[in-house]
């Protein structure tokens, strides 16, 4: 039997990603808690998943965006259903002879007779009490009507689900119907002062371009395909949407979506050093943890003659149109290549949630650059050099 087109798509879109990952099905079922051969069905086509979590787990490993997720889940809300039309019995005419048993069956009995027995689908006349007897062309009718209605509620995008199926994707944790009570950006391409940060990049010293100013480092880092070396910095401005009713923020969470070895890649530094600069409500994880938690940190004020410690302040927050919050993160690690995304908790009146922070829809991503090729650029002579050993990163 030819597999359904809605299937087919979706399972195109589950093999695109695994493609995009390059890792093996045993690799990249072992993170998601599928086995190998699991995993290859839902890229075959052979299977679908019975609910959205494990292909949503799937498309941030693979460092899908927003949008693609999004059409990830369109394409398995319309496989899902075909699924279930395909699980579904087929519905068979009711025959003349299926009414419900009467106080007296006689009119039911087939005629005695030494012949073949008599066809079930072939009402026979009754010799009493006809009223009785449901006729048949009506019950057909009956259950023609019910698949009809099952199948328009199909085609409408209203299928009937039973208490024991899934949710619909919609109803996934972290989307609200309701608009959010404030607004949030966030910024993740940040060096540290304004000037120092380290870059890994496949790349040999003679294609990489000098160092950007930071306002281009975004551009910089993907046409590089640079990954944050040793510490990732990700800046949180939350604000409110009205002047009078706060928003608290309640705490800011750390979800490690996957650790690897860290990357063999060669470590370009932005800076051979730099001045400092304020820094805001300021968080450390340690990416190296079996549970990373957001540790909030004493800031610094670097910016005039002297340094000046800005103490450390704890959750909750409270947030309005015109008092807004910045927070910095600042996620290190040595001992792998982590992708990671935050979530932000927060509630407002009788109102709570809670938001992912993403890098675009895509998981951060920081690894550690320990023993590293390190090369600092030489502005003089235009081009990059080994940098000294002792200020390796990670």
């Amino acid at each position: 039997m030819p597999k359904d087109a809605a299937v087919e798509e979706f399972a195109g879109l589950v093999r695109a990603l695994k493609a995009r990952d390059g890792r093996s099905y045993e690799a990249l079922g072992r993170r998601l808690s599928v086995s190998a051969s699991t995993l290859h069905r839902y890229c075959s086509g052979a299977t679908v998943p019975e609910e959205f979590a494990v292909v949503d787990r799937l498309a941030l490993l693979c460092g899908a965006d927003e949008e693609e997720r999004r059409a990830l889940d369109a394409a398995w809300t319309e496989a899902d259903r075909a699924r279930r039309r395909a699980a579904s019995p087929a519905p068979t005419p009711v025959p003349a002879m299926s009414a419900a048993p009467e106080s007296n069956p006689e009119p039911f009995a087939p005629e005695p007779g030494p012949g073949p027995a008599a066809d079930p689908t072939v009402p026979v006349a009754p010799r009493a009490r006809p009223r009785r007897v449901a006729p048949a062309p009506l019950l057909v009718a009956a259950a023609v009507a019910l698949v009809v209605l099952a199948l328009a509620a199909a085609l409408l995008g209203h299928p009937t689900r039973t208490a024991s199926a899934p949710a619909p994707a919609s109803t996934a944790p972290g989307r609200t119907a309701a608009p959010l009570p404030f607004t949030w950006s966030i910024g993740s391409q940040l060096w540290e002062g304004g000037c120092g940060h380290t870059y890994l990049v496949d790349r040999a010293p003679r294609a990489v371009a000098p160092p950007p100013v930071t306002a281009d480092s975004g551009a910089w880092a993907g046409t590089h395909g640079a990954v944050h070396g040793g510490e990732t910095l990700v800046r949180i401005t939350v604000q409110g949407r009205s002047p009078s009713d706060a928003v608290v923020l309640h705490a800011l969470h750390v979800r490690v979506v996957d650790r690897a070895a860290p990357l063999p890649w060669n470590a370009y530094r932005m800076d051979n050093g730099c001045g400092g600069a304020v820094t805001p409500r300021h968080f450390a994880v340690d990416l190296d943890r079996p549970r990373p938690l957001a540790r909030p940190v004493d800031g610094l004020d670097a910016s005039g003659a002297e340094v000046r410690k800005i103490p450390a302040v704890s959750f909750p927050y409270k947030v309005t149109s015109s008092d807004p919050e910045e927070l910095l993160v600042s996620a290190r690690t040595a001992g792998c290549d982590c992708r990671w995304y935050l979530e932000l908790e927060w509630s407002a009146g009788s109102r709570t949630g809670t938001v992912r922070i993403t890098d675009g829809g895509k998981p951060f991503r920081t690894s550690g650059t320990r023993g590293r090729p390190a090369y600092v650029h030489d502005s003089a002579e235009g081009r990059w050099i080994t940098a000294p050993s002792s200020g390796q990163t990670g």
